[in-house]
């Protein structure tokens, strides 16, 4: 098993059933003790915002506020992508507590990492 689970979330309210999926993923890897790195990219970024994920509706999926929660309040880290925040005037001080902006280098230095299973969605 994997010391790690790297999820880039690459779909956001235009791809409900793929976004939801990759966070339902990264909640039950959290509950199950496994360390995750949550990366949010495309439209996906914009759940880095407080309230954003409230408005995120999918039938019989979990609701996206407590996914969320449960990624942060077990260990896991959300991480919002330098050039998507940019292009969505998306600043470090404006992101849910917790989470931060890195580019494509610390998600390299993070996938290749002995131990690590990186998963795209």
């Amino acid at each position: 098993m994997a010391k790690k689970l790297v999820i880039k979330v690459t779909a956001g309210a235009d791809a409900p059933e793929r976004c939801s999926q990759a966070f339902t993923v990264a909640a039950v890897a959290v509950a199950s003790g496994v360390e995750v790195s949550l990366w949010l990219t495309g439209e996906s970024s914009w759940f880095g915002l407080p309230g954003r994920a409230a408005a995120f509706e999918l039938p019989h999926a979990a609701p996206l506020p407590d996914l969320i929660e449960g990624i942060t309040a077990g260990g896991g880290m959300i991480t919002v992508c330098t050039q998507c925040a940019a292009r969505r005037d998306i600043e470090e001080k404006d992101l849910i507590e917790g989470a931060r902006i890195a580019g494509a280098q610390v998600f390299v230095s993070e996938i290749m990492a002995d131990g690590v299973q990186a998963l795209v969605y």
